[in-house]
């Protein structure tokens, strides 16, 4: 069984003993764990009004990010495109480029990231974008793809072509990545001829007919002659299962309000989460969730996303890790999200920097 490359996946979560700037610096010192350790890319999500979310905004994490490490490729997973001006992204991305070269990513999703009047809000209420943007999302990837190429496009106007760029002088792009958790963006990938990954740490579901259908119904572009995917994964590792599972516990409770409807509130300590349980009533929910987690020692684990690597026949796997904190962790850090890291680039042999 071949060893897959492993990246990085953050929400920047906001723990009950956290401001959002406490929840920002352990997002830099995680970076700089995957940076030193070996790990592939490191992305960042767009979520919005979530109290224990604070990625808010992937181009501003990910200069912070970028910044702060040194060799890891940073990129979005994803910015949620209908939310957004096309040339705002492009502009964005471009000069994210301009400053890391060869070093950023461009993933772009669909969805709201959000609840609806936090979405109306993003889109209308403060300006925003075109009441049609989700049906002219095809479009609008196309429009960032080109806004960000060195060419820029041309605009006519008035019978004379205006030239429209998203930086003056571009000498290269960010790799563009399409993010779905259904067969819509799996189709428009293969259709465009772009890399694209399955939400499976999200969804759980359907990730292999998603990946199928990008497959075969792949259509070479110039920049990617053959079909580019990945594997998305929430883990946990720790020095035994027990104490794995136990770290598991506030991202499930979070994850179970999330998916019943409950009261959203920033995420539990271990011991909060110990202490609240999760109710008989949604006790299958959280069954069904946690089976798709990978969850365990640093062996077991590196062993089943291996196994996973291959079920699915991806080269790299991307791990979200949501291992919690117990009560008296440094507000500034995520010391058990950094062992994750640590302990699993161990088990796969990645050399440290």
């Amino acid at each position: 069984m071949s060893t897959p490359a492993l990246s990085v996946l953050d929400l920047v979560p906001v723990r009950q003993d956290q401001t959002t700037g406490d929840a920002l610096a352990a997002t830099r010192s995680l970076a700089q764990v995957a940076d030193r350790h070996g790990y592939r890319r490191y992305w960042l999500a767009e979520h919005h009004n979530m109290p224990a979310v604070a990625a808010t905004n992937p181009p501003v994490l990910i200069a912070m990010v970028a910044a702060a490490t040194e060799r890891i490729r940073v990129g979005s997973g994803g910015v949620m495109l209908p939310n957004h001006a096309p040339l705002v992204v492009a502009e964005q991305f471009a000069l994210l480029e301009a400053a890391h070269p060869g070093r950023i990513d461009l993933g772009i999703g669909r969805a709201p990231g959000t609840d609806p009047v936090t979405s109306y809000a993003l889109r209308h209420g403060a300006g925003g974008v075109e009441a049609d943007a989700v049906a002219r999302f095809p479009q609008y990837v196309d429009d960032v793809i080109s806004l960000m190429s060195p060419d820029g496009v041309g605009i006519r106007v008035g019978g004379d072509v205006h030239p429209l760029h998203a930086t003056p002088h571009a000498v290269s792009a960010p790799d563009v990545w399409l993010l779905g958790s259904s067969d819509y963006s799996a189709r428009l990938a293969a259709e465009r001829g772009l890399p694209y990954v399955f939400a499976h740490h999200f969804s759980g579901r359907g990730t292999a007919a998603a990946l199928d259908l990008y497959r075969t119904g792949y259509t070479p572009s110039a920049a990617h002659p053959q079909p580019r995917t990945f594997l998305t994964v929430n883990v946990v590792v720790a020095p035994t299962h027990a104490e794995a599972e136990r770290l598991a516990l506030p991202n499930l409770a979070s994850m179970v309000a999330l998916r019943s409807g409950g009261p959203l509130a920033p995420q539990l300590l271990v011991e909060q989460a110990e202490a609240s349980g999760i109710a008989d009533a949604h006790r299958g929910l959280a069954d069904e969730m946690r089976q798709r987690w990978v969850v365990g020692t640093p062996d077991t684990v590196a062993a089943q996303i291996a196994a996973l690597a291959a079920e699915y026949d991806v080269d790299e796997v991307m791990v979200h890790p949501v291992a919690g904190a117990v009560t008296g962790t440094p507000a500034n850090r995520a010391p058990a999200r950094e062992a994750t890291l640590a302990w699993l680039a161990e088990a796969f042999g990645q050399q440290v920097a």
